[in-house]
C-alpha cells in the first residue's frame, strides 16, 4: 500500500470524493430510488462512511477494511465470517475480494436484510439515541452518593 500523506493525500481524497458523488448523482436520478426517503442525506452518509473504510483509497473496501470497520463498531468477526458478508454484499454471481460502492450502496438502498447493513444502520440508530450533553455535569450533593 502506497502511504501518502499532505498535498497528494488531499488530492487523492478529493479524486475520491467526485467519483463517489458521480456515482450519487447517478442514484438520485435513478426513479428506483425516488420514493426513498431523504435519498440525498442518506448518500452523503454512506459516502462518508465508505471513504472513511476504503483504506487503500482505491474506491474498494477490501476484506481489511470490512474487518477494521466491524471493529469499530464493536462486532469483530472471523475471516470466514467476513468473506460470507463479502459475498453476500457483492452477490454470490461474482467472487470479488472487495466491495465496490456501488455494491455498498445497493447494499444499504435495497430491501434485502444483509448481515452488514443490519450493523450499519444499528450503529446509525445508536448514534441518534446517545444524549448529547452539552456542559459541565450538574453539581452532586451528599444525598447523590450511594
Amino acid at each position: 500500500m502506497n502511504k501518502q500523506g499532505g498535498k497528494a493525500y488531499g488530492m487523492l481524497k478529493s479524486q475520491q470524493d467526485d467519483k463517489l458523488n458521480s456515482i450519487n448523482e447517478m442514484y438520485l436520478t435513478d426513479s428506483k430510488y425516488a420514493d426513498v426517503e431523504y435519498l440525498q442525506s442518506k448518500l452523503e452518509s454512506f459516502k462518508h462512511k465508505y471513504m472513511e473504510f476504503d483504506l487503500n483509497d482505491q474506491g474498494e473496501i477490501d476484506i481489511m477494511g470490512l474487518k477494521r470497520m466491524l471493529e469499530k463498531l464493536g462486532v469483530a468477526k472471523t475471516h470466514l465470517e467476513l468473506k460470507k458478508m463479502m459475498s453476500e454484499v457483492v452477490g454470490d454471481k461474482e467472487s470479488r475480494d472487495t466491495i465496490s460502492y456501488t455494491d455498498f450502496l445497493n447494499m444499504m438502498l435495497g430491501k434485502r436484510n444483509a448481515i452488514l447493513r443490519l450493523i450499519l444502520m444499528y450503529e446509525e440508530k445508536a448514534k441518534e439515541e446517545e444524549p448529547k450533553n452539552t456542559g459541565p455535569p450538574p453539581p452532586k450533593t451528599f444525598a447523590d452518593l450511594p
